[in-house]
């Protein structure tokens, strides 16, 4: 999602030691409200196999009833298993296998993290639990920026209710291991709401059942969602259907659930936009991932999140000059950087983020041409801090990474968005479109059918690029992507020589740069961040007139430093 606003977050905890419950550590206070800790080494030895997850959404009094049944297999032999459960809801009973499992001496739940003692088992091992809760769920204040439940009503007084939960994790309404790597093989949801009510939600829609007590409950099931991107969602929707038949052969589901008060004509016009916007994924990029379930949005009451395959979209139809609804294209950019391709720690946010922002100007070229992905980088380069680098080389938590007092912040997207446009020009079409295949799908020739959701790091698309490009370009990726501070070119005239001169960077940076001079061009190739050429006294030299290089720019420093100051 596209973050306007910073987010204030509690820090990690100290991990357990595996099999000795006497070791088990309490986390802090506010663990909940953070997501990306890392893994207990119990969690890393089992293998999340499929959440069943029931849940009775009561919007009058404002509280749910859950009921998660979680199938595990042990790679490894441990004792006890934490998993992330918000203190806010009271847990009713928990049980393995159907044996129930006693609070007093078999189960806690401290701080958010719930540690449950299963006598041990062995390597190979499959197991399941059962855990039903129920409780007031915690409220967001600012969703998407402030995550949780959003309680809202619809112009005409109806029930309106949303969760977004990036920022905080998915402990904050189901039985979950909140990290991104924590990702169950299958979820099956089962989503009971009052009568008259519709609950879209994640994957693939199985029917519903009318309930005799006046509900309904609603049954889906995705496979490996991203653990933030399972959603909760109810209203008076109406739903608009259509297919999309794919460049690939196949036909893909096209869902919006609009509300019942939602102007027609702007809900058709932004429905209009899907298949368009799918298009110009397919072509670029590769596979719509999950093409077998839906490409689904519903209308929420905040902006939007990339909920896999039911983004989130409260934009209010709006337009403004573009000639697309930019949410609608941002969050639809995570079905690929996101979901089907998951960082493996969120010190790799910039891979959703920067890349997924990337897509906007992309789609305006692809719309409209050159000067409209134009204007969008430029307005892009305006809003970089370089305060903190992209990516710290260590394990981070949300909070670290979206605040921008502590983390990269909004440099996350745009600033990625630019590092990706200078990449793609170093390299060539080509060499950048496999590299994005490759870091998606785990293949540069992906076709419905082979591929899976993966993990990666900065080091994976690191090596993916240096493979395709055919050279080694760790040099690009240490200035840009582990380096705060831009690049900055130094001009030196003597005479009728003049000399360009890369200074900020950690080491040898032969970025290329195309001079200007007096109306001709050239290209000086910056063997050892250095070029010389030519300029007659009184020339005019213009550096890089195409924009083609990511640097520093006095005077757009200068004009954020007013900017701030005013």
């Amino acid at each position: 999602m596209i973050r306007l606003a910073s987010l204030a977050l509690i820090p990690a905890l100290l991990l357990a030691t595996p099999g000795m419950a006497a070791a088990q550590a309490t986390p802090p206070a506010g663990f909940t409200l953070t997501t990306g800790t890392p893994r207990a080494p119990e969690q890393l030895s089992a293998r999340f196999d499929k959440a069943d997850l029931s849940f009775r959404i009561e919007p009058a009094e404002e509280r749910i009833e859950g009921v998660a049944v979680l199938d595990f297999t042990a790679t490894a032999p441990f004792e006890w298993l934490p998993l992330e459960l918000d203190e806010a809801f009271s847990i009713e009973a928990i049980a393995m296998d159907g044996e129930d499992i006693h609070p007093d001496d078999g189960w806690k739940n401290e701080n958010g993290r719930l540690w449950i003692d299963l006598a041990g088992v062995e390597a190979g091992r499959a197991f399941q639990l059962r855990i039903a809760y129920s409780g007031t769920p915690h409220e967001a204040r600012n969703a998407p920026w402030d995550g949780g439940f959003v309680w809202s009503t619809t112009p005409d007084g109806k029930p309106w209710v949303a969760t977004a939960v990036q920022g905080e994790g998915c402990d904050l309404f189901w039985p979950c291991i909140d990290h991104p790597q924590g990702e169950p093989a299958q979820v099956d949801l089962h989503i009971t709401v009052p009568a008259g009510l519709s609950a879209p939600s994640n994957g693939r829609f199985l029917g519903k059942t009318e309930n005799t007590d006046g509900t309904t409950t609603w049954n889906w099931s995705a496979r490996q969602p991203n653990t933030y991107a399972i959603a909760l969602n109810v209203g008076p929707y109406v739903e608009m259907a259509a297919d999309y038949q794919s460049r690939f052969g196949n036909a893909i589901p096209m869902r919006f659930w609009r509300l019942e008060t939602a102007p027609v004509d702007r809900a058709a016009a932004l429905f209009a936009e899907f298949p368009l916007m799918l298009d110009f994924y397919e072509t670029v990029i590769g596979p719509f991932p999950f093409g077998d379930e839906k490409m689904g949005v519903v209308e929420t009451p905040h902006l939007g999140m990339e909920h896999q395959t039911i983004n989130a979209y409260g934009n209010g139809y709006k337009l403004d000059g573009k000639g697309y609804d930019w949410l609608l294209q941002h969050e639809l950019a995570h079905e690929w950087f996101g979901n089907q391709m998951t960082n493996v720690d969120w010190d790799d946010m910039w891979l959703h983020e920067g890349f997924g922002t990337y897509m906007q100007p992309l789609y305006a070229r692809w719309l409209n041409g050159d000067r409209y992905m134009e204007v969008e980088l430029a307005e892009m380069r305006k809003t970089l801090a370089n305060r903190f680098p992209l990516v710290s080389g260590r394990s981070q938590e949300s909070g670290a990474v979206y605040d921008g007092a502590t983390g990269p912040g909004l440099d996350l997207y745009y600033k990625g968005a630019l590092i990706a446009h200078s990449l793609r020009l170093l390299i060539g079409d080509e060499a950048f479109f496999r590299s994005l295949r490759r870091l998606i799908y785990d293949t540069a020739e992906p076709w419905p059918g082979n591929f899976r959701p993966v993990y990666r790091s900065t080091p994976d698309l690191i090596r993916i690029v240096n493979e395709e490009a055919g050279r080694d370009l760790g040099w690009f990726f240490d200035a840009y992507v582990y380096q705060a501070a831009l690049p900055r070119l130094e001009l030196t005239r003597d005479g009728d020589r003049a000399t360009l001169a890369w200074t900020g960077a950690p080491g040898d940076f032969p970025m290329p740069v195309e001079v200007e001079i007096d109306g001709r061009s050239i290209t000086l190739d910056m063997a050892g961040g250095r070029g010389a050429f030519d300029a007659p006294r009184g020339a005019h030299i213009l550096i890089d007139p195409r924009n083609r290089v990511l640097r520093d720019l006095d005077f757009i420093e200068a004009w954020r430093a007013r900017q701030t100051a005013n």
